[in-house]
């Protein structure tokens, strides 16, 4: 059997070529990961990137084979809501690698797939967090009830309960993946209930924050030069140990047909928590610290729970 023409031009040159279809803006925050470290890529000499962004579902499988004919060795890109087209779109253009964030397992040999884990940061958060509320009411907002969400605020709901048992929670879905107005709302909602600790999976949540004088997490990216004195923490997403983990496949012409999740893991570099010291109780930084230390080593790992919050 032939081997494909990603694993064919890999020996033949140093820098795979790289296209991205997001489907929102690049400066929503999930999406602004994955761009800043495809950028950091491209700066290195690793990657050529060009991308395409705002791509609406009916156009995905358009964009995707565009750049599958344009002569790209790999496609990143989102199928959560496009995830039997952008399979098809894969099956047809074997010569092609596709990195793709799906809560589904890969495809053949070229379709690869990634999850975003930041929930061990998330839940380390959740710890600091955990000592800082007066009501004891912990709010968050999320996209949509995707795996890859539930699992974050989850760990977050997790680490609230290793220094608060007394805590309790609500949680809110804006059916959006970049609708800061639409999120704000929610938190508002979640404030009104009594909620002084808002973890932020979407942007938006901060904002409400900020208005309402309670304090936040922010998720994937940091928040604090945006919101000083609001937010006090952040669980951020590291894409580029991903990046690095498939262009070496693509490099060495290897099967690109697995799971690149594992690069998200903390012991990769894939994810990492940023808190301000100051605004934080000093006994709460020690228990995250050895909490922290442990996850890096290996020694204890941060339940995986994929199901809806209630």
């Amino acid at each position: 059997m032939a081997l494909p023409a990603y694993i064919r031009r890999a020996g033949a040159q140093n820098v795979t070529r790289v296209a991205g279809v997001h489907m929102s803006p690049v400066e929503n925050a999930w999406n602004s990961r994955v761009h800043i470290a495809l950028q950091e890529a491209a700066a290195a000499g690793l990657i050529e990137y060009v991308f395409s962004e705002g791509v609406a579902p009916t156009d995905y499988p358009r964009a995707m084979r565009e750049y599958a004919e344009s002569g790209a060795q790999l496609i990143w890109g989102e199928s959560y809501a496009v995830e039997r087209e952008a399979r098809e779109v894969a099956a047809d253009y074997a010569d092609t690698a596709f990195l793709m964030g799906s809560s589904a397992g890969p495809q053949g040999d070229n379709f690869g797939v990634f999850g975003t884990r930041n929930h061990e940061a998330a839940y380390l958060a959740g710890m600091l967090g955990g000592k800082m509320s007066s009501s004891n009411v912990f709010g968050s907002v999320g996209g949509y009830p995707i795996p890859e969400v539930n699992l974050l605020i989850n760990a977050y709901r997790a680490g609230v309960r290793e220094v608060n048992p007394d805590a309790t929670f609500v949680n809110g879905f804006i059916g959006a993946w970049f609708d800061p107005a639409r999120a704000k709302e929610a938190a508002m909602a979640q404030i009104d209930a009594g909620a002084d600790i808002l973890f932020g999976e979407r942007i938006g949540t901060a904002d409400a924050a900020q208005d309402r004088g309670v304090k936040a997490i922010g998720s994937l990216i940091d928040y604090t030069p945006r919101y000083p004195g609001t937010v006090f923490a952040n669980a951020i997403w590291n894409f580029g140990p991903t990046i690095a983990a498939i262009v070496a496949d693509i490099q060495a012409g290897q099967s690109v047909g697995r799971d690149y999740t594992e690069y998200a893991f903390m012991a990769h570099g894939g994810n990492e928590l940023i808190y301000v010291a100051d605004e934080v109780p000093a006994d709460a930084i020690a228990p995250m610290e050895a909490k922290r230390a442990a996850i890096q080593s290996g020694a204890w790992n941060v339940p995986i729970d994929n199901e809806e919050p209630a």
